[in-house]
């Protein structure tokens, strides 16, 4: 059984990385960013949940990667058009008729179903997180769910996690990047484009020396997870955890 996650260096007591990050869920067996692919993902085995978070018209965080519901639902329209309520009328079943009855998830109905052994990576995708009201906001909400102590943000927007950050500095910052040759030494997470550290075979050892935490950005890792363990990176991204997990355990043994 997995034991607490010590969020701000990455450590599972007794298990070994690299972890398994599941990007938006399990979203190649079920609908991404849904209650459904979130404890797919808890079931197959991921170390790690990412999730998007937007804000809707009443001010409510929302689970869904775009600024807008026309990708991934049956309805059309910017997220934060929509009260919170208003987006549950909407299925969140992205084409796939057996999972019509999948709503958008609220963060408050994540916290409530991820397990104790499992740390969220809450990625920031508006313009709002660059504000102190509504990033205190959140960290509220991270403490009185009680998943604080387990959760980072992360975003390609450097200015939206250090704002978070710097109001709570316990709570890690990510940047996720896909191009420079160096990791950004103010983060104390990397998620460099995956290329970038095969570019460059000093990148991990400036991470390990920044005393960092490095996820190369690959949410199809399965190919390269030999090359990923012998660099000794300390999770993995995939849109799959479920092959991603099996295939870690295969070569384990």
């Amino acid at each position: 059984m997995k034991q607490n996650m010590q969020v701000t260096n990455l450590t599972i007591p007794g298990r070994k990385k690299p972890y398994v990050m599941a990007h938006r869920g399990n979203n190649v067996l079920c609908p991404e960013n849904t209650i459904a692919a979130f404890i797919q993902s808890f079931q197959d085995g991921a170390d790690i949940l990412e999730t998007d978070l937007q804000l809707s018209k009443d001010e409510q965080f929302i689970c869904i990667h775009d600024g807008s519901i026309d990708r991934t639902t049956d309805g059309t329209g910017l997220v934060s058009d929509y009260t919170a309520e208003e987006l549950k009328n909407f299925s969140a079943f992205y084409g796939r008729d057996n999972f019509k009855s999948e709503r958008i998830p609220f963060l408050t109905e994540l916290a409530a179903i991820l397990p104790p052994d499992v740390a969220l990576a809450l990625e920031l995708k508006s313009d709002r997180f660059l504000e102190d009201e509504t990033c205190q906001r959140l960290i509220d909400i991270l403490t009185t769910s009680g998943i604080r102590d387990r959760t980072f943000v992360i975003s390609f927007s450097k200015e939206r996690v250090l704002c978070l950050h710097r109001l709570a500095p316990d709570i890690p910052a990510g940047l996720i990047t896909m191009s420079g040759y160096t990791p950004d030494p103010e983060m104390q997470i990397i998620g460099p484009f995956w290329p970038l550290v095969f570019l460059n075979p000093f990148y991990i050892r400036q991470v390990r020396k920044n005393k960092q935490i490095v996820c190369p950005l690959d949410p199809t890792p399965d190919k390269r997870l030999r090359i990923y363990e012998k660099m000794k990176v300390d999770a993995v991204i995939t849109n799959n955890p479920q092959n991603t997990c099996k295939l870690i355990r295969k070569y384990d043994q």
